[in-house]
């Protein structure tokens, strides 16, 4: 039978389903946490059989499993003798936490892990706010899974090369991957953000992306020619009222010595000790109930010192009483601390930050020189049921002097060359984490993970949950036969280094097809044990002056490290 017919008999059986290989069928949708998700992991397959198979579900219901395909029986059996090796390309926390997951439950497994940069971890170094180190505890997981001998980190590599126009030719493409693994996945997240589509807002200076804000003040390599002149302007406005906005805002209204104390880069320091920087107005296109942030971020800004709050609580009043009982209790709670915070806010304070609700940017308004002085908002009423509230235009509309102006409406990933990509959503088309191209067939062996997985949504544990999700699926298809990028083993195994051994870690002394590879182009490769290095010189920099580290800010400068 052809094997892709068989894949996709396998793929709609396990639809919205996670099939144990010796267990019961368990339903997504019974999972209540990510706790209870992630502790509802596949076992480690038994001898494969090709009779019919049982298992009971969680409700006592005995299942049929299908008679299993001799000539899947055999994959079966044959992968039962050989290890399963999976390329990961990108090595934040959607890579590392599939990873983790792989090394864990799929026996004789491992993962090789290709990073652009020197440094790895992603999102969690470059995209969580300096005053949130607990968040970055993660990078402790991410430490364990590298200690791994079945794990090789190859940072200083890009490998594929993007769609976007100019972009520079990476040092592998995919296709270069494709002989030497069973599967690849890609989790290289979300370099580009959404723009609004106004007037003058790639023009003008001081209108930028949140995300290159981030990148500035978090030591992103690409992101430090940013030109931010916090010391010309008062007033500072956020487009879009999610926890992103709110870092931007916090970061811009944080007392200095306070971020001093954080991993903020110095260069970020030096800006903010010039700012002149006191009111930031944070503006949505809707209301208070749509609100994208969390109550923790909320909670953090309304304890700013010194800083008043201010938004229209007649609209909060009116929508919660349209929502009535209808509402659920998160957000319940996150109204609570809004209307708490409005109430307890002490006017006429130094600084200031303002819920803007129902506004739209129209376009932005410069001076001769090219400076950005105000908005143009669009004034917008609600209309809909409650709980799917849409915004529609008035026609009214008002400016609103500011200086500098942060668009903060999401990321999007771009796609590389060889890959099926929605352009449209912003993230490689698959199902359960299985790439599918344009006609909704399985590519075998090609997975995704993370923020190119489901698009820029969520928190860290989101993204371990989807990340775990796509971990399973690899693991169905591995133990259940279905093709991969190399059916036969001899194939493979002709260019499969051996695992390597704590003394082989240094990917320096290792041989690898790849490896070996990039040395003759003359490319420097960066290991797991480089990283450490460099960390260490971060933090050695960073205790000179009270901090955890002092972040390097250029590829140049963490590679001399390893000189």
């Amino acid at each position: 039978m052809n094997r892709l017919i068989l894949l996709r008999q396998l793929h709609r059986q396990t639809q919205r389903h996670f099939i144990c290989p010796n267990g019961p069928v368990v339903a997504l949708h019974r999972f209540k946490s990510v706790r209870a998700f992630s502790t509802s992991l596949v076992r480690p397959a038994a001898a494969p059989q090709t009779a019919t198979s049982s298992g009971v579900d969680t409700e006592g219901t005995t299942l049929k499993e299908p008679p299993v395909d001799p000539a899947v029986a055999a994959v079966i059996r044959e992968r039962a003798e050989k290890p399963f090796r999976m390329a990961v390309v990108g090595s934040g926390p959607g890579g590392f936490y599939t990873a983790h997951r792989i090394l864990k439950h799929l026996p004789h497994s491992t993962v090789d892990m290709f990073e652009a940069l020197p440094v790895p971890h992603g999102l969690v170094r470059f995209g969580v706010a300096p005053d949130h180190p607990e968040v970055k505890n993660v990078m402790t997981t991410f430490d364990e899974v590298a200690a791994s001998p079945n794990f090789t980190f190859i940072g200083n590599t890009r490998v594929g090369t993007y769609t976007t126009p100019d972009s520079p030719k990476a040092d592998l493409e995919i296709s270069d991957l494709y002989p030497h693994y069973d599967a690849i996945l890609l989790a290289y997240g979300a370099h580009e953000d959404r723009l609004l589509g106004v007037s003058r807002e790639q023009d003008l200076k001081g209108v930028m992306a949140a995300r290159t804000f981030v990148g500035f003040y978090n030591g992103l390599p690409s992101e430090q020619d940013l030109d931010l002149a916090l010391s010309q302007t008062e007033t500072a406005i956020v487009i879009g009222q999610g926890n992103v906005a709110l870092d931007v805002a916090r970061i811009l209204l944080t007392p200095l010595e306070e971020l001093k104390k954080t991993d903020l880069t110095d260069k970020m320091v030096k800006v903010l000790e010039k700012s002149r920087v006191k009111h930031v107005h944070v503006i949505g296109r809707r209301g208070p109930l749509e609100v994208a942030f969390t109550s923790k971020e909320l909670r953090e800004m309304l304890q700013l010192p010194d800083t008043s709050f201010y938004m229209d609580k007649s609209l909060l009043d009116s929508e919660m009483e349209l929502a009535g009982k209808s509402l659920e209790r998160p957000r319940k709670r996150l109204m609570g601390l809004l209307e708490k915070g409005a109430k307890e806010s002490k006017p006429d304070q130094p600084k200031s930050w303002t819920l803007k609700f129902l506004r739209s940017p129209l376009g932005f308004h410069g001076d001769d020189q090219g400076t950005l002085k105000s908005i143009d908002l669009g004034i917008n009423r609600l209309e809909g049921e409650a709980g799917s509230r849409r915004a529609v235009a008035t026609g009214d509309k008002e400016s609103l002097d500011c200086g500098l102006a942060f668009r903060s409406i999401g990321y999007k990933s771009v796609g590389i060359h060889g890959i099926p990509f929605d352009n449209r959503k912003g993230v490689v088309s698959n199902e359960e984490g299985k790439v599918i191209d344009a006609d909704k067939n399985i590519v075998p062996g090609m997975y995704v993970s993370g923020w190119l997985k489901h698009g820029p949504i969520g928190v860290i544990a989101s993204t371990m949950a989807g990340a775990y999700e796509t971990a399973h699926t690899i693991m169905n298809d591995w133990n259940g036969g279905a093709p991969m990028l190399n059916d036969q083993a001899k194939e493979i195994a002709s260019v499969t280094p051996t695992l390597a051994t704590p003394e082989e870690k240094d990917i320096s002394q290792r041989s690898n097809p790849l490896l070996d590879l990039l040395r003759a182009r003359g490319h420097k490769t960066v290991s797991y044990q480089d990283w450490k290095k460099i960390e260490q010189k971060e933090f050695d920099l960073g205790a000179t002056v009270g901090k955890p580290r002092e972040k390097l800010l250029t590829v140049e400068e963490m590679l001399k490290v390893l000189d």
